[in-house]
Order: structure tokens, then sequence, then C-alpha cells
């Protein structure tokens, strides 16, 4: 099972979700879902795709904004900045351990504003 942490009230993070975790995500209330980890990372990994087609089924809107070993860049913060403009929330966003995805949500709010 995922562990989901909050950040705020409106974006919480985790570790790799699975297919089968899309459900929960959906009953827990979230509205989106952001992947912030490149896809083939590691062996058996869930490719982005695939969660996405569930999410859709489901009424989950989403978005892949990767982010590699070397760490969060300038480009994937303005893609960042276009997900949170864009997609409803709550919104949750994942990555192997969550790190990733609280690094690149606070350097996208700082841009913000």
């Amino acid at each position: 099972m995922f562990d989901i942490r909050e950040i705020d009230g409106e974006y919480s993070v985790s570790g790799q979700i699975s297919v089968s975790d899309l459900d929960t995500i959906k009953a827990l209330g979230f509205k989106s879902i952001v992947c912030n980890r490149p896809d083939e990372e590691e062996p058996g990994q869930t490719p982005f795709s695939v969660i996405a087609a569930r999410a859709a089924e489901l009424g989950l809107e989403t978005a892949h904004v990767p982010v590699g070993r070397m760490g969060v860049d300038a480009d994937a913060v303005a893609g960042m900045v276009d997900v949170l403009d864009e997609l409803p929330r709550p919104m949750l966003a994942y990555c192997r351990s969550g790190a990733r995805s609280t690094a690149i949500y606070e350097k996208s709010q700082h841009m913000r504003g």
C-alpha cells in the first residue's frame, strides 16, 4: 500500500502507485494525479500510460512531469506550474519516494508567487 503525505490542503505526495491503488485514490477525494517519475526508471515500474488510462476511466485527470536523477530543473518546474494552474485539486503527485514530488511543488509554488 502506498503512503500519502499531505503537503497542504490541495496537494499530497506518495511513492510509486499502482493501477490497483487508483480506486482508493479516487475514493479519498483526489481529482487529479501527477507523475513526477520518468518511465522505466527501474524494472517493474508501472508505466505512466497504464496509470493514466485507468485514472481516466475513473474520471481522474493526469499529467506526466518527469523529474530525472539530475533533480528538479527549470523545464520541470515550468511544466509543474502549468499543471498546477490547469488540473483540479486536490491533487496527488507521485515519484519513487515522494521526495521529488515535494521538491518540485515547493519550487513551482515559489515561481507561482
